[in-house]
């Protein structure tokens, strides 16, 4: 499996998939044109809206790229999201009254609130029949784990398959399943956490990167791509070290020429007024870590474990906060490394970091100064 996955990375710099227009096909065929693995995110999306994209990204790189799907969110009665549990249910209500309270923003915005009921699933059975009849190298899974099923006619198809994980138990459900490999991701990445259920601890408990990456290695024998805050070579250097086979980095490319992320969410990243990111249900109901502003602070500590929900709720004000050049307002997703990013193109930054992963293994060999 391992040679499988290096197989597919000419340098081992995965691109995360970041759901929500960021991970357009441009930013993905720049960065397997320079040897890394570029990620389209069909979180969101229809499944023809993924496969217009596949074929849009192929249109522009014949390398190996991967596509990221979000597993099914269960009932909140207590159905499970896979092998490793049932899902928390929010108090009866919740919604409605978080609802309430953002009635206000609302009304700043001139937008009406979403539907928190449109639908759980993601389109999940559509796009796995999309990526079954139009196989694409790689296929990743976030929020759970999907069934053995799935993953013999992926492998049949000839898609290696990944699924991330937050904690080793995670992990051991991952290889159980039948997948190819696990993305552990520590508790630094920027946007959701891929735990596979959600739970009150989830708030803020997760495990660091490196600590996570050898607990994984200790569990299972399948390769690890590590996952979270990873912004310089010298980082992925870090990694491979601790066992990782790969290095994934989501908030590094979002500051990139041709991530499809607002002017005003790459601005932020290195913006001396958002000084620090959280771990935060205000805008989807879900943990995932963003640059704290106004809304953050204001709705965060009262937003409710109620995903899918509340993302539906929330979509219409972050559309309009966006359209209005609102950061305040705006679902800033980034990870903690989110002052180190530089804003370059692509194809120049999957070369700098392989530059400076150089660097550091040169400096090891000889005993020179690592930086």
């Amino acid at each position: 499996m391992s040679s499988a996955l290096t197989d597919l990375l000419p340098l081992p710099i995965v691109q995360a998939p970041m759901a929500g227009g960021v991970s357009v096909p441009q930013l993905a065929a720049a960065v397997s044109e320079a040897g890394g693995l570029g990620f389209l995110a069909a979180g969101y999306k229809t499944a023809d809206g993924m496969y217009q994209e596949i074929k849009q990204l192929r249109g522009l790189t014949g390398r190996p790229f991967g596509v990221n799907v979000f597993m099914p969110q269960p009932e909140h009665h207590g159905a499970v999201t896979g092998p490793t549990g049932a899902a928390a249910a929010p108090p009866s209500g919740a919604v409605e009254v978080y609802a309430h309270q953002l009635a206000g923003e609302a009304a700043w915005y001139e937008t009406e609130l979403g539907d928190p009921d449109s639908g759980r699933d993601d389109g999940y059975d559509a796009k796995l029949a999309v990526l079954l009849d139009n196989p694409v190298p790689v296929v990743s899974f976030h929020f759970g784990v999907p069934s053995r099923e799935v993953f013999d006619k992926l492998r049949r198809a000839g898609t290696f398959t990944l699924v991330t994980a937050t904690t080793a138990e995670e992990a051991r459900a991952v290889e159980r399943a039948g997948a190819d490999a696990v993305i552990a991701q520590g508790v630094e990445a920027g946007g959701h956490q891929g735990t596979h259920r959600d739970l009150p601890e989830n708030d803020g408990s997760g495990i660091g990167l490196l600590s996570l990456v050898t607990q994984i290695r200790q569990a299972v024998r399948l390769p690890v791509v590590a996952a979270g805050g990873i912004m310089r070579g010298s980082q992925i250097a870090a990694v491979l070290a601790a066992g990782a086979s790969a290095a994934q980095l989501g908030t590094a490319f979002l500051a990139t020429h041709e991530s499809g992320a607002s002017t005003e969410h790459k601005r932020a990243l290195t913006d001396p007024l958002f000084a620090r990111t959280e771990l935060t249900r205000a805008f989807s109901g879900r943990p995932a870590r963003a640059l704290v502003n106004r809304f953050l602070r204001e709705h965060g500590p009262y937003a409710p474990a109620a995903y899918p929900e509340v993302h539906h709720l929330t979509a219409p004000l972050r559309k309009a906060a966006a359209k209005a050049g609102d950061a305040q307002g705006m679902a800033l997703w980034a990870g903690q490394g989110h002052r180190m990013a530089r804003e370059l193109p692509a194809g120049r930054l999957v070369e700098l970091l392989a530059e400076e992963l150089d660097a550091v293994r040169t400096a090891l060999s000889t005993g020179g100064d690592v930086r």
